[in-house]
């Protein structure tokens, strides 16, 4: 009786560390947890979303300076990792652009991030595409390595950060501005924090 109270005991113990949580330690620094098959995964409530310190690089269309989510403070961000050779990037692409024109007003910002692409290949893309919108270059996806465990060969991504610039929402898809206009004027409309 003894030992199976024990054993009890142990398995007991042993559940209450597993928390079968799937996103970021509570307000800490942002990691990614596998999603167990979701391509959409929101990250509620508000405390509980951990920050993205850090990410900058190159800016694609004035080489030479560096831009990142450091230059908009206060802002909502959205980050949308894409590539010129990429059929869903190009697919996506209008949406995002009229979700920075629609909502730019209310403190949100588009802020790309390309990856594993010619130089003029995506410059190109930009003119073609009449994009508002700055895009970081970053062939080899270095300006990711701020997002601990975040797979940099889903492409496109689009990650969401709210004002104080913790991880929200990410998409491991392509995005609709159906879905993501939504989102960003919900956390636009989130009251500040301390």
């Amino acid at each position: 009786m003894r030992r199976a109270l024990l054993v009890l005991l142990t398995v007991l113990l042993a559940a209450g560390c597993s928390t079968g949580n799937e996103k970021a330690d509570l307000g800490g620094d942002f990691q990614f947890v596998s999603p167990n098959g979701k391509d959409v995964i929101n990250y509620e409530p508000p405390e509980g979303r951990g920050t993205l310190r850090r990410l900058s690089g190159d800016s694609l269309l004035e080489p030479g300076k560096q831009i990142g989510i450091q230059d908009y403070p206060g802002k909502v961000v959205v980050l949308n990792i894409w590539g010129s050779w990429c059929g869903p990037c190009r697919a996506e692409v209008d949406d995002l652009e009229q979700v920075q024109k629609s909502t730019g007003a209310q403190g949100v910002q588009i802020l790309g991030i390309n990856i594993r692409d010619n130089q003029q290949a995506a410059t190109d893309f930009i003119h073609d595409h009449k994009l508002t919108f700055p895009s970081i270059y970053d062939p080899p996806g270095r300006s990711l390595s701020g997002m601990i465990g975040f797979p940099r060969n889903v492409v496109p991504s689009t990650i969401v950060l709210d004002r104080q610039h913790r991880v929200a929402v990410i998409y491991l898809r392509a995005v609709r501005v159906g879905e993501l206009v939504p989102a960003v004027q919900k956390l636009a409309a989130e009251p500040p924090t301390d």
